[in-house]
C-alpha cells in the first residue's frame, strides 16, 4: 500500500482519482514491475500529480522510472465554460491553463522527483518516438473520442508482453460518464485479444498484455 505520508500528499492534491482506485492503480504499478522488471513505465495525463503519487511511488519501489506526458494545458473539458474547469489552475500571464507548476510542486512534496519524469508534449507525437518496451502504460489523457483512441493506437504497442494497460474512467453506463475511454480504448484492447482483464476499481480498469 502506499505509504500514509504519500497518500497525504496525493489527496491534498487537485485531481480526480479516488483513493480506492488509486490504490489499485499502486498494485498494478507494482505487478508491472515484478513481470517487466527494468522497464519503464508511462503515464498519459498527470495533470497536477495526483495520480502520479500512486504510480510513482510504486514504480519507485520496482526500481523503474516513471515517464509522465501531458502537454499540461488542460483537456478539453478543463477549459473555461467547461463542467471541469479549475480557475485556480490559470497562469494569470497568459491567460490559459498551465498545469505544470503544480504537478512539479506535487512531485517535490512527494520526493518523487528521481523517479518521475515530466513529458511535455503531444502523447501521439511523443509516442511516435518512443524506442523501448514499457511495463505499464496508464492511459487517463483527454477524454474526446479522437484522442482517446489516438492515444490507445500510439502506446498500447509499447507495452511489453506480461505489462499492464490501465485505463480510467472506464464506463459502461452512459448516464455515468463520458464513452470515450470505454469504447475507444478498453473494448479495443480486449477486442484486439492482446490484453486481458485484471481487475475493475470504480472506473479504473487494469488489463495484463498477453
Amino acid at each position: 500500500m502506499l505509504d500514509a505520508s504519500l497518500r497525504a500528499v496525493a489527496l491534498a492534491t487537485t485531481g480526480f482519482m479516488p483513493v480506492d482506485e488509486g490504490d489499485a492503480l499502486y498494485t498494478a504499478a507494482m505487478l508491472a514491475g515484478a513481470a517487466c522488471p527494468g522497464l519503464p513505465m508511462v503515464e498519459i495525463g498527470s495533470y497536477c500529480g495526483r495520480s502520479t503519487v500512486w504510480f510513482g511511488a510504486a514504480a519507485r519501489a520496482c526500481n523503474s522510472v516513471l515517464h509522465a506526458v501531458d502537454h499540461h494545458v488542460g483537456s478539453e473539458e478543463n477549459q473555461p465554460g467547461w463542467e471541469w474547469h479549475d480557475a485556480s489552475l490559470v497562469d494569470p500571464s497568459t491567460g490559459h491553463i498551465n498545469t505544470l507548476p503544480h504537478f512539479e510542486q506535487t512531485m517535490q512534496a512527494a520526493g518523487l522527483t528521481q523517479s518521475v519524469l515530466a513529458v511535455v508534449g503531444n502523447s501521439p507525437e511523443i509516442a511516435a518516438s518512443w524506442k523501448e518496451p514499457i511495463a505499464m502504460c496508464f492511459i487517463d489523457g483527454g477524454h474526446g473520442r479522437e484522442v482517446a483512441r489516438n492515444d490507445y493506437l500510439s502506446w498500447t504497442p509499447h507495452i511489453a508482453l506480461g505489462g499492464i494497460l490501465a485505463i480510467h474512467d472506464v464506463f459502461t453506463d452512459p448516464a455515468l460518464g463520458g464513452q470515450a475511454p470505454f469504447e475507444e480504448i478498453y473494448l479495443p484492447a480486449v477486442a484486439s485479444g492482446k490484453f486481458v482483464d485484471v481487475s475493475a476499481t470504480g472506473s479504473l480498469r487494469v488489463l495484463k498484455r498477453v
